[in-house]
């Protein structure tokens, strides 16, 4: 067994620890919001929070996750009143959406360590979030936004 909050809420997961944490969340857990992308870590569609830290789910075995707080999208405010979540609404930032929970979840964390970063500070942070859309010019501006509204 493995014990660590997930959104706040203990769990205990009875799943070999070498899983990686995105199977956990997504399959035992039913917490669809983390996505999939490329099982490698290099397109940050799994974008989670352990302990306040952006990691990339596809590749943290759970056995990282033990006795930590894990924070997905679905443990940001229902009511999309974070910053951030109002800031993308704002902007109109998702197109297709798929990037989108991993690019939250990375610029939530971003303005977490620094609140007023500038674009050379987003970029470097967003590097490992693909979009194949291409919606960074909106995602750098959602934010610039959101660190307004802190």
């Amino acid at each position: 067994m493995t014990a660590f909050k997930i959104n706040g809420r203990p769990v205990d997961v009875d799943v070999e620890p070498d899983t990686p944490l995105l199977w956990v969340v997504r399959e035992q857990l039913g917490l669809a919001g983390t996505k999939f992308g490329c099982g490698v870590a290099q397109c940050g569609a799994c974008t989670l929070h352990i302990d306040g830290e952006p990691v990339r789910s596809c590749i943290v075995p759970l056995s990282d996750a033990e006795g930590r707080s894990v924070t997905t999208i679905e443990g940001l405010p229902q009511d999309g009143s974070h910053p951030v979540q109002r800031a993308w609404a704002e902007l109109d930032v998702p197109q297709c959406g798929y990037c989108q929970s991993g690019q939250i979840m990375s610029a939530i964390a971003l303005l977490a360590q620094n609140p007023k970063p500038s674009d050379a500070d987003i970029d470097e942070a967003m590097s490992g979030n693909l979009c194949r859309c291409g919606t960074y010019p909106r995602i750098r501006a959602a934010i610039h936004r959101a660190s307004e509204m802190n």
